[in-house]
């Protein structure tokens, strides 16, 4: 799987952004852009596989740099965090090693995650311009309903010139006609970071599959890839929900929440789908309203808020008066502000709504005497030693009259057939406890700072195992 990336500056149009005349720009600055010397060829060893970046070429008047990914394929088969194939025979047999799809989406953001920031301490002035860019692809594949020209709807309204080239399914027998994968070069005037940012999230588009397991920070993926071109994009509806991997509650998280359209007086009624069962992510939700709805809380805080999962019910609920959502993660935040809506919201909603950044593990004045504090899929992603700064900070400093706390019931685990045994469910979970071992952390936090504390399973339970996730509620005695 490879891709190269040309930096050849047009002496007839292009001006020098250091000041100087356009015949002196060295085409080999590319490498302090992509922080990678083309003097070397380094191997960086990711989930996906070992990423080579090298330079087939570095000369003042061009530049290119190469990435070419090697797929373990076994490897991915053993690893959790690559399990969205249905079947066995599918980690084996497949078009990874071959085809630019999310294996390579992954490979670039790890390789090139400052470049796709936008951030050159050498030259910023070079990386806040569009620069004369090729980028080649021998190899994508376009997928599912609407192909036909997903390509050229997909890259050239960023300012992309598309040469797609049909690659045949025999080249032997042209009767069969083309396969679904193409060549594709891209050429155009665009910033760097952008050109980066458009390939990680359209290269699964095209492909329209995830080949890891697709979770809530996929939507806080595409909010910080999606800066500057996603938002006026014409599919900028097809491009959310084949990244989101079609789950709906991801694409109505980073989209906001909608209204349902109203039937015109005389039309007919809208075809309404059969139940599914409810999403654990909603359960979880529901369960934490109704746990504030049952302590009567009115001033509640949201703490490691995340983009909003929480908040967007909190906010549609006129009950709540006063909303705080807290998180140590900035990005985190400001898709928080996206889906609630702020920029537009009125000055009173902005008021009753607001986000704060903090971390749980630090005393924090501004989110002091509120009616309750939630802690929703929080605590496992702290580090263990950090959990008495945690308790201090929320059940000693800021002191609610109710604490809601989620987290996963390990016990539940061995019913998820992909999660290996002793295998968190998410890559940055620092421990998952059981049944057991929750209510004894909660007993002892309640016992300590004076609240009382009630256990509520949370989503369908297993007779054995319990529920996937557990709820504590913490109520203060005093209160």
């Amino acid at each position: 799987m490879l891709m190269t990336l040309t930096f050849e500056p047009d002496p007839a149009t292009d001006s020098d952004p250091m000041g100087t005349d356009a015949t002196d720009t060295d085409a080999t600055v590319l490498g302090y852009l992509v922080h990678k010397h083309p003097g070397r060829v380094q191997t960086f060893t990711a989930p996906v596989g070992d990423i080579h970046v090298f330079y087939p070429e570095a000369s003042p008047e061009r530049c290119t740099v190469a990435v070419l990914l090697e797929v373990d394929a076994v490897g991915l088969a053993r690893d959790k965090r690559f399990r969205g194939d249905a079947l066995a025979l599918s980690h084996y047999v497949n078009d990874r090693p071959y085809t630019a799809s999310s294996m390579f989406a992954v490979a670039l953001g790890s390789v090139f995650r400052t470049a796709m920031t936008g951030r050159s301490d050498t030259y910023p002035e070079l990386a806040a311009t569009p620069l004369p860019l090729r980028v080649e692809l021998p190899v994508v594949a376009t997928r599912g309903s609407g192909a036909a020209g997903l390509v050229h709807r997909l890259f050239e309204p960023l300012g992309w010139e598309v040469e797609e080239t049909p690659i045949p399914l025999d080249a032997e027998h042209p009767e069969w006609g083309p396969s679904r994968y193409s060549s594709l070069v891209l050429s155009g005037r665009v910033l760097l970071a952008h050109a980066l940012r458009q390939l990680y999230v359209l290269l699964p588009v095209l492909d329209d599959a995830k080949h890891y397991w697709v979770g809530d920070d996929e939507v806080a993926k595409l909010t910080r890839a999606g800066e500057g071109w996603l938002a006026e994009h014409p599919e900028r509806e097809l491009v959310t929900r084949r990244y989101l991997a079609h789950q709906s509650s991801l694409v109505e998280r980073f989209d906001g929440p909608r209204e349902e359209s109203a039937v015109p007086d005389g039309g007919a009624e809208p075809v309404v789908a059969a139940a599914a069962p409810e999403p654990l992510r909603a359960a979880r939700a529901e369960a934490v309203l109704r746990a504030l709805a049952d302590v009567h809380a009115h001033r509640v805080v949201d703490m490691g808020c995340g983009p909003g999962a929480l908040l967007t019910r909190l906010a549609k609920d006129r009950s709540f008066t006063e909303i705080v959502g807290t998180d140590v993660s900035v990005r985190a935040l400001e898709a928080a502000e996206r889906v609630l809506r702020l920029r537009e919201a009125s000055d009173a909603e902005r008021e009753r709504v607001r986000l704060l950044h903090g971390s749980v593990v630090y005393r924090d004045d501004r989110v002091r005497g509120f009616d309750a504090v939630v802690l929703m899929e929080v605590v496992e992603h702290v580090d263990e030693s950090r959990l008495p700064a945690l308790e201090d900070a929320v059940f000693e400093h800021a002191r609610p009259g109710s604490v809601v706390v989620t987290t996963p019931n390990a016990d539940y685990n061995p019913l998820y057939e992909n999660l290996a045994e002793g295998a968190f469910r998410h890559d940055d979970h620092r421990f998952e406890w059981s049944r057991e071992e929750f209510r004894a952390w909660a007993s002892a936090v309640a016992s300590r700072r004076g609240y009382e504390v009630e256990f509520r399973p949370v989503g369908a339970e297993d007779p054995a195992l319990g529920s996937p996730t557990q709820l504590a509620l913490f109520r203060r005695r005093s209160a």
